[in-house]
């Protein structure tokens, strides 16, 4: 699950990490004087004289977009506040069909002295975390790590004894911070880490943070990702999502707790089991396929779950086949087949379907599919099966 950036610095904010302050437009009826009352409101109470309007999407990019204007006078605010509510916004994270953009951040302007870059995440090869920093702030950490790899300073933590003082300091010391401002640092980085823990991120980047001429630290621009088997015991994360800005089956997927990732392809996968499902689309890739999904309906699906399945299947429109992989334990294998039986049924399917059954009541499952009148074609084995689906979608 991802948050927004005013969510994203909200929640830094309550681990006392400095943030610059703004207010939230959200779309409706006079946006440009709701506009106006909070940059005035800011103005009152940091005696600011700039002002920055930041389209609200999960995407990076936004400036070079147009999505982040610089304010230097109330009309100018209100301009930006009416240019960007409601406008189209494509950046190369949101694709050629874009995100609009249904609320906008007003801050207080920073007086910069320097841009620098800083990630907290999960590190895979040590099981531990990462806190990764850079002098090269403001650029995209892909763009910096191809082309100056030298710039990226690496700070490993071993959860189970926690953020110290030294962590901070060699990031301190990496990023060239004037000796003054080390005891912010330290804190700045722990809080970021303390946030990072306590709200069960992934990741965490604030790109840019920033030194002001003051010789204050912030976070200009935060961003998180979340582990989303976590949010049970995070309600108050959990209530800053914001669905406009998810994939229609993602949303759909989590109502009847699916594990569902769209991708690319024209195979649609209904499979149970996380590890079959990643062989299915293994498999779908070696025979010239190529997956429209991830799904696992999981080991105790009913007829009902495998329905909205593949009711979310048969919503992307690049399906041109679909493929259910099952391996019948606790899941059987005529209740696989009742709830495609009932999907096909209700939906007209017309695309090209291949079943491969196996397990639990495989002989009962199988019959029901044989018998229900549909045009399903039966497989044996994994291979069997993906081959008949790839043909399937190229023809």
């Amino acid at each position: 699950m991802n948050i927004h950036e005013y969510q994203a610095k909200q929640l830094l904010k309550k681990f006392k990490v400095g943030v610059p302050e703004g207010r939230l437009i959200e779309e409706g009826s006079d946006v440009e004087g709701r506009a106006e009352k909070a940059a005035k409101e800011l103005q009152a109470e940091r005696g600011n004289k700039v002002w920055v309007v930041k389209a609200q999407v999960h995407a990076g990019g936004r400036g070079k977009a147009g999505g982040v204007k610089v304010c230097k006078t109330l009309d100018e605010v209100k301009s930006a506040a009416k240019q960007i509510v409601g406008m189209k916004l494509v950046t190369p994270q949101t694709g050629a069909e874009g995100k609009i953009v249904h609320k906008v951040w007003i801050e207080e302007g920073s007086d910069i002295a320097r841009e620098l870059y800083f990630a907290v995440l999960t590190d895979r090869a040590t099981s531990k975390v990462m806190m990764m920093a850079s002098t090269e702030g403001g650029m995209e950490i892909e763009e910096v790590a191809e082309k100056h790899p030298e710039k990226i300073a690496k700070v490993i933590v071993d959860p189970t004894l926690g953020y110290h003082p030294y962590h901070g300091r060699k990031l301190c010391k990496a990023l060239g911070l004037d000796n003054a401002l080390w005891r912010e640092g330290v804190e700045f980085f722990g809080g970021v880490y303390k946030t990072f823990m306590e709200s069960d991120a992934a990741m965490c980047e604030i790109n840019p943070m920033i030194v002001t001429k003051q010789g204050k630290i912030m976070a200009l621009d935060a961003k998180f990702g979340f582990d989303d088997n976590a949010m049970f015991r995070q309600k108050d994360i959990l209530a800053m999502r914001d669905i406009m800005e998810e994939n229609t089956q993602d949303v759909e997927a989590s109502k009847f707790e699916l594990a569902y990732i769209a991708l690319d392809g024209t195979i649609g996968c209904l499979v149970n089991g996380a590890g079959l499902a990643m062989a299915t689309l293994d498999i779908i890739k070696i025979h010239g396929g190529t997956p429209a999904n991830f799904l696992d309906v999981g080991g105790g699906a009913n007829k009902e779950k495998v329905s909205n399945a593949f009711k979310i299947i048969l919503k992307d429109p690049k399906v041109k086949a679909i493929l259910v992989n099952i391996f019948g334990g606790i899941m059987k294998c005529d209740v696989i087949a009742e709830g495609v039986i009932a999907a096909a049924r209700e939906l007209n399917l017309k695309v090209p379907l291949v079943v491969r059954l196996e397990g639990t009541n495989v002989e009962k499952g199988k019959e029901l599919l044989a018998n229900s009148g549909l045009k399903i074609t039966p497989a044996d084995g994994l291979t069997d099966a993906a081959k008949k689906a790839v043909a399937a979608a190229k023809g």
